[in-house]
Parts: structure tokens; C-alpha cells; sequence
């Protein structure tokens, strides 16, 4: 039998969008999954729905999460944290030998999870992460033919992810983290001091809020709040880039893979597919 993953899904105030992302994990070409839905304290519908979900597959768990009273900083006046403590949540509950991640406003190919592992596995990797496309209706309850883009090479594996993961670290961090953590986020932008606590700015590669990795990676590493973190985004928040670059930094066994098997909800399409995928859909 196929080892069991865990899906870890944070939901808040998602009922619109909750069941495409549920389903597109229920109906994965790899079955062999337990899917934990950690709400955080949603004051819509998103709970029922999920419940509603649960009562026709017994893979899915749904879990609450504490109520976390720092998601909104005042200063920069937006969430910064949303879902870090829902995802450390899930960790406490995933039984898995692997675990990934499925936002609840996105979908994923419905062989993102096989081919994923089938890469993780081949590579020997300790965490892997793949690409992204627009979301489009058109392309729920697809699969993807992988073997184009896995022809074509676009891989980065765990020398330069280091790489980057040193590049994109800043000084104060490098020095002391407890100087990291005790300076106020809003007073690490000002433009005098930026450059000791951000490095080089560039992102993570790929779809970094659904990677896949082996059960030891969260012996090690967590989420973090905001003013822990080494890798944040310069206008806050950034916990998946500070998740997989410490992740990165780590165990130094980290593959990122351009295959195209996660479907974001955002404005523009990724240039890296700005001529489609129609023809590679299954």
C-alpha cells in the first residue's frame, strides 16, 4: 500500500470557495490521503460546507484552531499572518508519512499529489515543490500530462535553493536571530535599517503553499509569527517563503520542479504560461 500524506487545509471565511479546493484533493489520483481541514475560527459557512463534505468522505478531519488575536497588525494595517498557526495545528494532527498543503481558495491538478511524491521519491528529496497557473474552471477535475515539462528540465535543486536561501537572508538574522525577532516588524522596512534584516527579495520558486515533504521536516522546522520570521515578504506576512526556505536551509535536500499542478486564484497568469496548458490537460 502506498504510504498515507497528509492534506493540511486552513480555511477562513471560505465558504464560496471551499468545496472546489476540497474536491480537488478528494478526487487525486493518489488516494491513500487524510484530509485535515483546520478552521480558523471562520464566521461564515465555510465549516458546514466542509462538514457537508466529511459526511461523504471519511478521509477528511475537520480540526479547530485557537483563536489567534495577532492575525492583524495595526502598523501595516493588514493580516500577516493569516493560516501560520492553522498549518502548525494540522502538524499536531497529521498522521502521515508525508505532508502537503492545499489552500482553501485554489485547486490542484488532480495528479498534483502522485506526481509530486513519484518526484520526491526519485530524487531521494526531503521536500519538494512544483509550479503554478492562473485558476480557471476549465481546468477543475483535469490532470496534467507532466512529462513535457519533466522533459524539459526545469528543475532547481538543493545547492541552489541553499543558494538562494542564504542570498535572501538578512545580515541581522545571519548575526542573531534573537535581534531579528526583537526589532518591530514596521521599523525592519524603514529604508536607514531594511538592509540589515532583508536580503536579496526574490521569492521562493514555484508554488511555495503546497509543498511536499517527509514527516521529519516539521521535527525541525514550524510556522512562525511575523516577528520570528527570517524570510518574511517585505510588506509582511511571507510564511510559506519563510517555511520553505528554512526548510532549505535546513536539510539541504530541497527540489523545486516547473510543472505546472497548482491552480491559483490570482489576477495574471504566471509568464511562464502565458501561451496555456489546454493541450497538455488530460
Amino acid at each position: 500500500m502506498k504510504p498515507l500524506i497528509s492534506v493540511i487545509i486552513p480555511t477562513y471565511n471560505c465558504e464560496s470557495t471551499i468545496a472546489t479546493a476540497l474536491e480537488s484533493i478528494m478526487r487525486q489520483t493518489y488516494q491513500n490521503l487524510e484530509i485535515i481541514v483546520v478552521d480558523d475560527n471562520s464566521t461564515d459557512r465555510t465549516k458546514k460546507a466542509v462538514q457537508s463534505l466529511a459526511g461523504k468522505d471519511n478521509r477528511i478531519v475537520i480540526v479547530d484552531a485557537p483563536d489567534d488575536r495577532g492575525r492583524f497588525d495595526a502598523v501595516l494595517g493588514r493580516n500577516v499572518n493569516a493560516g501560520y498557526s492553522a498549518r502548525n495545528v494540522g502538524f499536531a494532527r497529521a498522521r502521515g508519512e508525508f505532508i502537503t498543503f492545499q489552500d482553501a481558495d485554489d485547486a490542484s491538478f488532480l495528479n498534483r499529489i502522485e506526481i509530486q511524491h513519484a518526484l520526491l521519491q526519485k530524487y531521494g528529496a526531503t521536500h519538494v515543490t512544483l509550479d503554478w497557473v492562473q485558476f480557471s474552471e476549465k481546468h477543475l477535475n483535469k490532470r496534467l500530462d507532466a512529462s513535457p515539462f519533466i522533459k524539459s528540465g526545469g528543475m532547481t535543486g538543493p545547492d541552489e535553493l541553499y543558494r538562494m536561501s542564504q542570498r535572501s537572508k538578512g545580515l541581522a538574522a545571519k548575526l542573531s536571530t534573537a535581534l531579528n525577532e526583537a526589532v518591530p516588524f514596521h521599523l525592519k522596512r524603514k529604508r536607514v535599517v531594511n538592509k540589515l534584516f532583508f536580503g536579496s527579495l526574490e521569492n521562493y520558486p514555484g508554488a511555495g503553499n503546497s509543498p511536499l515533504f517527509r514527516r521529519e521536516v516539521i521535527e525541525k522546522v514550524k510556522f512562525r509569527p511575523l516577528k520570528e520570521r527570517v524570510w518574511p515578504s517585505f510588506m509582511g506576512r511571507g510564511a510559506d517563503k519563510d517555511f520553505n526556505f528554512q526548510v532549505a536551509e535546513t536539510f539541504k535536500n530541497s527540489y523545486m520542479f516547473s510543472i505546472p499542478l497548482y491552480m491559483w486564484r490570482v489576477k495574471n497568469q504566471n509568464i511562464k504560461y502565458k501561451d496555456g496548458i489546454a493541450g497538455n490537460l488530460l
